[in-house]
């Protein structure tokens, strides 16, 4: 009888009431371990009072005010503090309300940025399939999500696609092919035109897309130089592996330049852990060059939102990394995970189900589990079967959280679950998490061959 309009349509939702560390409960008092964090934004764990209690200050204080008129005391702190976790030269930070306006904003901003500097052919962006940055229409276009693009398409722009770096499908070439190396992207800007490409825009360590899928360590320092060469700027999107989920506070910090200095992007795109789910905040954090054009040409950016640089979210935000600093979060994302790495490499070689699991990859609190008809050849499920939901459901009944994506074999089938829980998650609770998720794939399993007796 609800009268709010939910994303899905064909079943009731259960109503949450409480949560409190990785655990939510429903209205009937069944309690869930959050083993996605939601969709992959509560890093610092449900029910955190520090961080509510900054809210609340923020609220009693100064809950709103117009960005293009006046700044506030937590955007000032919250864009220090994004400063000094930045990569060199990378300053400036612009808040909004989710990731998919950061990622509209980025795109924005690269396509401004040339024409400023009278380089007004520059309009292609180049971005990778599979791959996911957003729901609105410029990140959409640069998303590689066919049941989306089906229907949108007469809305989409042009993006030029090349192949992510997906080493579990990399074929026979595996390391060596274009996808893998960086080549594929120096071979698509010649190919345009490099005088027409205005950005390439990837998420460093895979989201949903690919599963937590990692390119080789020199992929990164090839994309930096081809971009350089070229005169492309690189954008980021950390919105999901940024504020530490990987074990780094930037995904970026993974791969290192041939002489082992850090390699910058030109653009961050950030939302998601960066304010733990607390209040809707999300940023993009710009090289302070590219500002510096634009304030000499017609001193503005051309984008806005209403809720922008908004002081409720950046005190939210500002409260978050002082919890993440003060508890080493950051760095327990990278031990725990490590552990939890382990615990789920071990789920694809024991129990009941496991020969439906192909592949487990991922980095420090971000994983996944790709489910395959076949572990020898790869070949995934048919979309009809709708296995991956099937798991996610499975695993809601015993009272665990998980985080679906599909199409990621050829644009259409292909399943994978997300795991990435809050990074305060504790040995026991890990412990729990890992015996509920190989139950989910022993019922998946099973229901399987129900529908597909041998």
């Amino acid at each position: 009888m609800s009268h709010v309009f939910y994303r899905k349509l064909d079943h009731a939702l259960p109503t949450v009431v409480r949560a409190s560390g990785v655990f939510v409960y429903d209205s009937s008092g069944k309690r869930y371990l959050d083993g996605c964090g939601g969709a992959m934004v509560c890093n610092v764990g449900h029910g955190v009072e520090e961080i509510a209690a900054a809210i609340g200050a923020q609220a009693r204080t100064v809950a709103y005010v117009n960005g293009t008129a006046f700044t506030n005391e937590p955007a000032e702190e919250l864009a220090a503090m994004l400063a000094e976790r930045s990569p060199a030269g990378l300053d400036k930070a612009y808040f909004l309300c989710s990731g998919s306006e950061a990622v509209e904003a980025s795109l924005k901003l690269a396509r401004q940025y040339h024409v400023e500097r009278g380089d007004e052919k520059r309009r292609i962006i180049i971005a990778r399939t599979p791959g996911y940055h957003g729901n609105t229409l410029l990140a959409l276009s640069a998303s590689a999500r066919e049941h989306y693009r089906q229907i949108f398409a007469p809305w989409l722009l042009d993006v030029a696609m090349i192949d992510a770096p997906y080493p579990y499908r990399a074929g026979a070439l595996g390391d060596r092919s274009p996808a893998m190396t960086g080549e594929a992207l120096e071979t698509a800007i010649l190919r345009l035109g490099p005088e027409n490409v205005a950005a390439f825009i990837a998420e460093p360590i895979g989201g949903s897309s690919t599963g937590a899928s990692l390119p080789p360590r020199g992929y990164y320092a090839r994309v930096r130089d081809i971009c350089d060469r070229h005169g492309v700027l690189f954008i980021a999107d950390e919105v999901l592996t940024g504020a530490g989920r990987t074990g780094r506070f930037f995904a970026l910090e993974h791969f290192r330049a041939s002489g082992g200095e850090p390699i910058s992007p030109d653009i961050i795109a950030m939302g998601k852990g960066l304010n733990g789910g607390y209040a809707p905040l999300s940023a993009m954090i710009v090289r302070s060059g590219i500002i510096e054009t634009i304030a000499r040409g017609s001193g503005r950016f051309l984008h806005a939102q209403t809720y922008s640089h908004n002081p409720l979210g950046c005190a939210a935000a500002v409260a978050t990394l002082r919890y993440i600093d003060k508890h080493g979060l950051v760095a327990r994302a990278g031990s725990m995970g490590a552990r939890m790495q382990g615990a789920l490499a071990a789920v694809a070689q024991r129990g009941d189900g496991a020969d439906i699991v192909g592949d487990v990859r991922g980095c420090g609190m971000l994983a996944a589990v790709e489910l395959v008809a076949d572990r020898e050849t790869k070949r995934p499920f048919s979309r009809s079967l709708k296995v991956a939901e099937t798991l996610v459901a499975k695993a809601l009944e015993r009272g665990l959280i998980l985080w679906p994506n599909v199409g990621q074999a050829d644009g259409i089938n292909g399943d994978l679950v997300m795991i990435a829980p809050p990074f305060t998650i504790s040995s026991e609770e890990l412990d729990e998490l890992i015996i509920l998720l190989q139950a989910a794939i022993a019922d998946t399993a099973a229901a399987l061959k129900m529908e597909q007796p041998l």
